[in-house]
């Protein structure tokens, strides 16, 4: 360079460093989306052909666990304590479906009783998710 020239400057965007980190991020939010799931650990059982889940909004998710504990979403709440949770829980879904997670270890006694204590508090067509069965899984 000579003192007296003027330079041309590059006025070029490198979009690589980003394509890099968006695709980093993206594969971050698809290992962690199914980790992000509400209530504790439950091992659904299994059917033979489950119908569609559907989406998951406006869905209070009530799960059993298999000792029976309740939970209402993420957070665990006793019998006593099950009605006015759920009204609370309601409260702030605008149209809401109420669905029943279920450990497979369960007595259908306990699932029953749950879904009682749903009608009482004034829902009606409690849903029920379960697992589809895998083709393998026909000797178990």
């Amino acid at each position: 360079m000579r003192l007296g020239e003027g330079s041309k400057m590059q006025s070029s965007i490198n979009v690589t460093p980003l394509v890099d980190v968006v695709l980093v991020l993206l594969i971050i939010f698809m290992v962690m989306a199914p980790q992000m799931r509400k209530g504790p650990e439950v091992r659904l059982p299994k059917t033979e052909k489950p119908t569609q889940q559907g989406d998951e909004r406006g869905r209070i998710l009530v799960s059993i666990d298999e000792a029976g504990g309740l939970w209402i979403n993420d957070k665990q709440v006793t019998a006593g304590q099950f009605g006015d949770a759920l009204r609370a829980a309601v409260a702030a879904e605008s149209d809401p479906k109420v669905v029943i997670r279920g450990d497979a270890k369960l007595n259908f006694r306990q699932v029953r009783e749950a879904m009682q204590a749903i009608e009482q508090t004034g829902f009606r067509g409690v849903g029920l998710i379960a697992k589809g069965r895998s083709t393998g899984a026909r000797g178990e």
